[in-house]
């Protein structure tokens, strides 16, 4: 039996994630811990450097050592330095490589669309000049084409693949490893971020997960609605943001559509994006504020495509967007409880949203978007002031209370969603 150790330590002065007691109780000796929490003692620092450099599935999260109490990432220990920066310097260049293909096979084909495109336009052009008799400036022929390409649905879809698989991933494999090189000189640098990063990944956020699965339910439903998996077509007109219908006083389209998506990528890219930022606010602002955000976000994301937009909408998006709102306030207000590296990942993220949003401005509701960006900033800036603490908020009665009701908002719609479908 592990017995928790005493320290003289005074660490109330630091966020949670930095004390060192934010990892488990080490053993004795020298090992190493996987994701599972499963302990794999090893008989010294050469055997656990050798662990290190073997990794080739990312299956070491934390390390301990005599020189700790704790456990601590690979990173804190000096004598592992030569073994992570080889096993990453590794991964790093894998990684570069398919990317790399990818940018490659992507770019190409997007290149090849792109010339098709515009020698269709190209020919219709001319086709309406030679029936005419006029002729067109170099000017206006420049601006037809352009105007073509700017508005074709099918080289914007192609556009955004390639964006969000091909380039993205490569510009963040390039990046990876010019980072390694300057964090070899500077290895110190990296920790707090790589600290943060696995104390999240450990937290538990089963409000975020239930949001998942109720949003995982209708969207089976929605397959078997409409027996299909890419694109949905007859469960939206159900239950989805009609703006017509909704103007003429179906306002419980505002509470169903965001439980709905158009299809299987944009579920998945949701998906991804509820597990990492819902985490985040749940475990630093509490779970209460996570399904209130939400909520909030996605009614005002709804109302305002409702006023912008003619088109169908359906998504969590919005809500999404609110949450992504919501911590870029929240932890620029709250400095202190989370790194200035981290920070930048969720700015980069809203950058990488933004442009997704230009790529696909004719079928990605952008109102929806920054309606809901702005109300989770808006939310984040009224109920959170300004604070240097490092202890996260506490939950008060109100703030349980509104949470609960939030969520049952958000279970109630999600089954009048399919109550409508079925």
């Amino acid at each position: 039996m592990i017995e928790k150790p005493t320290s003289s330590l005074d660490e109330t002065d630091k966020a949670v994630w930095a004390r060192q007691s934010a990892f488990p109780i080490a053993s004795e000796g020298y090992g190493w811990v996987d994701r599972k929490r499963n302990r794999y003692p090893c008989h010294g620092i050469e055997e656990l450097a050798a662990a290190i450099r073997s990794d080739l599935d990312s299956k070491v999260d934390l390390v301990w050592s005599p020189q700790s109490p704790y456990c601590q990432i690979p990173e804190e220990l000096a004598e592992l330095e030569e073994s992570i920066h080889e096993v990453k310097s590794r991964w790093a260049h894998e990684d570069y490589l398919d990317a790399l293909h990818r940018f490659k096979t992507l770019g190409t084909a997007v290149l090849i669309l792109g010339a098709y495109m515009t020698y269709q336009a190209w020919h219709v052009l001319a086709g309406r000049m030679n029936a005419s008799g006029l002729e067109v400036s170099f000017a206006e022929q420049v601006k037809f084409l352009f105007k073509a390409l700017t508005q074709s649905t099918g080289l914007g879809i192609a556009a955004m693949a390639f964006l969000i698989f091909a380039f993205i991933p490569w510009y963040q494999s390039r990046k990876r490893i010019l980072e390694l090189r300057e964090h070899k000189e500077n290895a110190e640098s990296v920790i707090p971020l790589i600290r943060f990063e696995t104390w999240l990944e450990s937290q538990k956020a089963p409000v975020t997960w239930a949001l998942l699965a109720i949003l995982s339910l209708v969207f089976a439903v929605q397959m078997f609605h409409d027996k299909a998996l890419i694109n949905f077509g007859a469960s939206i007109p159900a239950a989805g943001l009609v703006k017509e219908a909704y103007k003429n006083g179906e306002f419980w389209r505002l509470f169903t559509a965001p439980m709905l998506h158009g299809g299987l990528i944009h579920f998945g890219m949701n998906a991804l994006g509820l597990l990492y930022l819902g985490k985040r606010l749940e475990v630093f602002a509490r779970w209460p504020h996570l399904a209130i955000v939400f909520l909030f976000s996605a009614l005002v994301g709804g109302e305002a495509t409702a006023r912008l937009m003619d088109a169908p909408s359906v998504g969590a998006s919005g809500g999404l967007m609110g949450w992504l709102g919501f911590l870029l306030v929240y932890e620029s207000l709250h400095s202190q409880l989370v790194p200035k590296s981290a920070k930048r990942r969720l700015i980069g993220g809203l950058l990488m949203t933004a442009l997704i949003g230009v790529l696909g401005y004719r079928f990605i509701d952008n109102a929806a978007h920054f309606g809901g960006l702005a109300a989770g900033m808006a939310y984040a800036a009224i109920v959170f002031p300004k604070s240097l603490s490092v202890i996260r908020p506490k939950t008060t009665f109100p703030d349980r209370m509104l949470g609960i009701l939030s969520l049952l908002i958000i279970a109630g719609s999600a089954f009048y969603a399919i109550h409508l479908l079925l």
